[in-house]
């Protein structure tokens, strides 16, 4: 074992810290307002931003795989401070869509690389199994460098111009570039030959979904369970206010939301050893389905923050144990050869249904506000338990 290896997981988690450090989110949007961006034009860049991760999420898991992930990691870090740097002087559209376009494209070499490289480092120290903990432990990085940095921000424009923000997020960028530099590349230990053609490594990847499906159920919950916190991410400000929440305190709740995802990350693998995952999946969906169901009947009844907003921090609380079990069963099942494919195949298809349900969510929002929305979205996540339940291998085994 070389113990260089290893050192590659600290590395991982300083990366991550200093990646999401960055005081100018917390005054994102009233930044880009600032400078001339209307809502109409910000969503345009959101179309570009997501149209470019769709095209890239598997040339680049692919790329990864036969080049090596450092070197995209440190790509997507690299972007990053352009991307701060152009939006320090950006006045014009171009700027910011020249912002989120590197943006997408760093979000795509990153995506699957990273879980990539943490895993084949454990491969050399035979620490596989603490995947999970390990991963657990990046994700909590990034929610505690998140929360300071949103805290710091909005404190920060009270005496200065917003740009200050933004230098600080790019000298934030410049460490993390500059840890990424110092990486490890694991040799990747394969048990199949090295593709030499592009097309096999789409070909193969699809193969392993195809014959492992039970790793396919497993994989689909994550999606289904990340699509749908994503619509507390970007609408909870919306939620909150309809059920007359003091906005002066919405910086304290998004602080909150954040700081209760990071139990659920740090012992994620502790109950991975103490209940099997069909227990833990089913269990965190149905908690996701009663969650959703109570925002969505808050609506009638007057005090329901006081029961909504629990609902709320219930559902982060156990979304903090999903996304490292989910990935860490995909993980420890896929060979080193595809390992950042297969990955980007599953962040492909996060988006996917991300789009999909979102769609439906639109719609019933439209109809019925925020709360008809939420409702939409316990009802998906209801059918998938259902299903999730229901499902059995051909051969009579189950998820487990």
């Amino acid at each position: 074992m070389n113990r260089n290896y290893k050192s590659n997981i600290w590395k991982l988690c300083i990366i991550r810290f200093f990646h999401n450090l960055i005081p100018a989110y917390v005054i994102e949007r009233l930044f880009w307002e600032q400078r001339g961006m209307t809502i109409q034009m910000v969503v345009y860049t959101e179309i570009i931003y997501a149209l470019t991760i769709v095209l890239l999420e598997i040339p680049t898991g692919i790329i990864a795989d036969k080049w090596g992930r450092k070197r995209m990691m440190v790509l997507n870090v690299f972007l990053g401070c352009c991307e701060f740097l152009i939006l320090v002087f950006a006045t014009k559209f171009w700027h910011f869509a020249l912002v989120v376009f590197l943006s997408g494209i760093g979000a795509s070499a990153c995506s699957g690389s990273e879980n990539a490289l943490l895993y084949d480092s454990l491969v050399h120290s035979n620490e596989t199994q603490s995947f999970e903990k390990y991963l657990g432990w990046l994700n909590a990085c990034d929610l505690s460098a998140a929360i300071l940095a949103a805290l710091s921000g909005s404190i920060m424009t009270r005496w200065f111009e917003f740009e200050l923000n933004y230098w600080l997020s790019f000298v934030s960028m410049m460490i993390s570039l500059c840890i990424s530099l110092t990486l490890i590349e694991p040799e990747i230990y394969s048990e199949i030959d090295e593709f030499n053609e592009i097309g096999k490594y789409v070909t193969e990847s699809v193969l392993f979904f195809k014959k492992n499906p039970v790793v396919c159920l497993v994989v689909f919950s994550g999606m289904i369970a990340g699509s749908a916190l994503n619509f507390i991410d970007e609408f909870w400000q919306i939620y909150v206010d309809r059920v007359g929440f003091p906005i002066v305190f919405f910086g304290l709740l998004s602080a909150g939301f954040m700081l209760f995802r990071l139990p659920g990350n740090m012992f994620a693998y502790v109950l991975k050893k103490r209940f099997s995952y069909r227990d833990l999946i089913s269990g965190i969906i149905a908690i996701y389905t009663a969650g959703f169901a109570c925002l969505w009947i808050s609506k009638n009844y007057e005090g329901s923050a006081y029961y909504g907003l629990p609902a709320i921090f219930l559902i982060y609380a156990v979304s903090g144990v999903l996304e490292p079990i989910v990935t860490g069963y995909l993980h420890h099942r896929i060979d080193s050869n595809m390992r950042a494919t297969i990955d980007s195949f599953q962040s492909l298809g996060l988006r996917v249904i991300t789009i999909i349900v979102g769609l439906g969510f639109g719609f019933f929002s439209s109809k019925f506000d925020i709360f008809g929305g939420y409702g939409y979205i316990a009802l998906i996540c209801g059918a998938f338990l259902i299903c999730f339940l229901a499902y059995r291998q051909g051969d009579g085994s189950s998820v487990r």
